[in-house]
């Protein structure tokens, strides 16, 4: 169910790359795996988590939690950067950047800096920018990339 993925290690402890010298720094990802299985509770992780089950309650993720295709959590979470490409309901804080893939599916309100939904994902909720005072909120537009240069006066 739990599997921390360094890669290969030598005797020591030490990760080892091809050649058997010590490798670069490695970036350790916690991963929750099963189909069936269910996690409820308060999670405080220190580094990355990739979420293959259903998962509910609290979050608090130190690295960047990513909701795989098969991962469902219904948390209101508190991370650095986010990629949901499973499902994902309630109220989220992220410091860095959140991303929706084409098969992400999101309800709830997301509160950071950098938001990107990719074509074909879903989101049904409310985006708030981070650290921006409820009475300094600014009108979103969206703008045609084909029209912006004749808006601006640029042909």
């Amino acid at each position: 169910m739990f599997s921390n993925q360094k890669g290969a290690q030598k005797p020591d402890g030490h990760p080892a790359s091809e050649n058997g010298q010590p490798a670069g720094p490695v970036i350790p990802l916690l991963s929750v795996v099963g189909e069936r299985a269910r996690m409820e509770g308060k999670f405080d992780i220190a580094d990355s988590i990739q979420v293959e089950c259903e998962v509910g309650g609290e979050m608090n993720v130190g690295g960047k939690l990513v909701i795989g295709e098969k991962g469902v959590v219904n948390a209101n979470v508190q991370t650095v950067d986010a990629i949901i490409k499973g499902h994902y309901q309630g109220n989220m804080i992220a410091t860095g950047n959140v991303e929706i893939t084409d098969s992400g599916r999101v309800t709830g309100n997301i509160t950071t800096d950098s938001l990107v939904i990719s074509k074909g994902g879903f989101f049904n909720g409310n985006v708030t920018k981070m650290n921006e005072h409820s009475t300094g909120q600014r009108p979103i537009y969206l703008m045609d990339d084909l029209r912006t240069p004749q808006l601006s006066g640029q042909r």
